[in-house]
């Protein structure tokens, strides 16, 4: 059971990390990077921060894919996919997978391809798309963290 122990342990680290760096994008640093308080070059100040955050974002990713299902398989949870009152663990793969997607292929093939030329030709209009696909990540991430917790410690509808 210790191995268990050590994985929800790991896939909370993982998802505080994550989504903790998703929050502090999402309220800090792309409305200072709009503003230009991180400089009159948002793309440059933009990148100095995702840069560094990218690769601590996608490591957090993988523990929490591994670690949620270690704990699936280990638990034999996967019956729980089939019943709407664990909406959560469909909202938790759901969330992963698309973060997953984002940061293993929009990221590298996407954003770096069209998304400099973009914001150098309408700063304004690109960050604020940017910044408000980061607040829609972050209200499902944080709904379905709540819903995880609360479904988790017996919470039903």
């Amino acid at each position: 059971m210790n191995e268990l122990l050590l994985a929800r342990a790991l896939h909370v680290l993982g998802v505080v990390v994550w989504i903790g760096g998703v929050f502090m994008a999402t309220v800090v640093v792309l409305p200072a990077v709009r503003r230009g308080a991180l400089g009159t070059d948002k793309l440059a100040a933009f990148h100095a921060v995702e840069s560094r955050f990218v690769w601590i974002a996608r490591a957090a990713v993988i523990v929490v894919g591994l670690s949620g299902f270690y704990m699936i398989e280990k638990l034999d949870l996967w019956p729980r996919f089939a019943l709407i009152e664990f909406w959560w663990m469909h909202a938790m793969l759901g969330v992963w997978a698309i973060f997953m997607l984002l940061l293993f292929v929009g990221e590298p093939f996407v954003l770096h391809r069209f998304f400099p030329a973009w914001a150098r030709r309408d700063p304004q209009r690109a960050f604020a798309f940017l910044h408000g696909v980061h607040v829609f990540l972050l209200v499902i991430s944080l709904i379905t963290i709540l819903g995880a917790v609360a479904g988790a410690h017996g919470w039903s509808w």
